[in-house]
């Protein structure tokens, strides 16, 4: 019997295991390298087990584990999160609106696609169907591949926007939207004789949607907001602002790049007339994003680029158009995050958002505090001022994430986050912001809020 759980537990001392993964394949908890994950030989690395000898006279005491969290479940799925920086840091990623990471299956479809089965735009089919599933469209013809988010949008300014608006039209906006849902607008206007217009803040820190309400009129043409800000991370009510505009016949296009890899999104329910994300910020690849549009109104929309195997039919005076369905990895990431499922995604980065915005408390945090009625994104932009008594003593963002990043190995994010009209309207020149995913922990951040403060005790012997 000794001989026995001798054994047993030198099998335990075996320092590689595995976590079952959401997409049901065996996955590293501490991958050693990318070729090693690429090996599909992987999979048959045995599970580690612990064992632990006990006298007959003992009680057995059974230690009460809490259950894990979604991140201890997802976050072995990501080889880059495992990785040390050369101070011997654990790496803290804390820059997920800007970009994600990409799960092994992302990373394995994409290896697949140059080493297996390299082809041209119409293997795309299948993750059209997958993004048209994803977000509740009803056909994947419905569905436009473009390189990114903005693109997207000026796909709508350019073919929908030229065609459709003119001098007097209205288009509405609110001061909080990234600049790529601003630009474009801007050009178009100046093109046609249409005029923006722009809804402010509350006190809260969240767009005026009583304002908003208001401004639409019989001249609105189109009004552009944002599903989720970037910055003061409020949830528009997309459906409410969806029905006011078509009361008075205008179209919505949706900025829905912080909202798609976080929350449930149904375009049908919402309603909307266009739709834009982008995939990197979804576990995706880079270089592609999206357009969901209604199909009368994309069958209705001018080509916006042309050439290649988008096209159908070609004669001498005029081409047919196919659509453009080139996706590489899109369709794994889609179906990792549908496998998990995001209503769990939501509700855990609730829970993780509420958990940010606590631990935060001691400094200046834009947007709405959360509560019973306000929900925030898992994402916070903030500023650090090192004397209170002196509201103008801003410290540089740039300075707390260089110090987070070289001492700590915490990855955030500055400067004005694309939104350089809200910090305008902040009387702030630019921000910090931590911002969350469901394979960020809580552990993540306590980490990030102690090399924090650190980071404020070195700048405030500095000055």
């Amino acid at each position: 019997m000794l001989g026995i759980l001798a054994k047993k537990k030198m099998m335990s001392l075996n320092p590689v295991f595995c976590y079952r993964s959401p997409v049901g394949t065996l996955v590293p908890k501490h991958p050693s390298s990318l070729k090693t994950l690429l090996n599909p030989s992987f999979t048959s690395v045995p599970i580690r087990k612990e064992f632990k000898r006990f006298s007959s006279t003992s009680s057995l005491i059974i230690p009460v584990q809490s259950a894990p969290s979604l991140a201890d479940i997802t976050k072995p799925d990501f080889p880059i999160l495992h990785q040390e920086a050369d101070n011997g840091n654990k790496l803290v990623f804390l820059d997920n609106a800007a970009t994600s990471q990409k799960p092994y299956v992302v990373l394995k479809a994409i290896n697949d696609y140059y080493s297996k089965y390299n082809a041209n735009v119409h293997r795309g089919l299948t993750s059209a169907l997958s993004v048209a599933n994803f977000v509740n469209a009803p056909q994947s013809a419905d569905i436009v591949f473009t390189r990114n988010a903005t693109e997207a949008i000026n796909l709508v300014a350019y073919s929908w926007g030229l065609a459709n608006l003119k001098l007097g039209d209205e288009i509405i906006l609110t001061v909080s939207e990234h600049h790529s849902a601003i630009v474009p607008w801007q050009i178009v206007a100046q093109k046609t004789g249409a005029t923006l217009k722009f809804v402010g803040l509350t006190e809260e820190e969240v767009p005026d949607v009583s304002q908003l309400k208001e401004m639409i009129s019989k001249n609105t043409r189109l009004v552009v907001v944002h599903h989720v800000s970037n910055v003061l991370v409020s949830i528009l009510p997309v459906g409410d602002i969806t029905a006011w505009a078509h009361s008075f016949g205008a179209k919505v296009l949706v900025d829905a790049c912080q909202s798609v890899p976080h929350m449930v999104v149904d375009v049908q329910s919402l309603d909307v007339d266009f739709l834009v994300a982008s995939l990197h910020k979804m576990c995706g690849p880079t270089g592609i994003g999206f357009l969901y549009g209604k199909s009368d109104l994309l069958s209705g929309m001018p080509p916006f680029l042309g050439g290649g195997e988008m096209i159908a039919d070609v004669v001498l005076d005029n081409s047919t158009y196919a659509d453009l369905q080139e996706a590489i990895g899109l369709g794994a990431a889609v179906d990792y995050l549908s496998r998990i499922g995001m209503q769990k995604i939501h509700d855990y980065e609730i829970e993780l958002a509420d958990y940010l915005h606590e631990r935060l408390c001691f400094i200046s945090i834009y947007g709405p505090a959360p509560s019973r009625t306000v929900h925030r994104a898992a994402l916070c932009a903030f500023n650090v001022n090192v004397n209170p008594t002196d509201t103008g003593n801003v410290v540089n963002p740039t300075d707390i994430a260089i110090i987070l990043d070289r001492l700590h190995s915490v990855m955030i994010r500055l400067g004005t986050h694309c939104a350089q009209p809200l910090h305008r309207h902040l009387g702030v020149n630019s921000s910090a912001r931590a911002s969350l995913y469901f394979y960020n922990t809580k552990e993540d951040v306590d980490t990030f809020i102690e090399a924090l403060k650190d980071t404020i005790n070195i700048l405030k012997v500095k000055r």
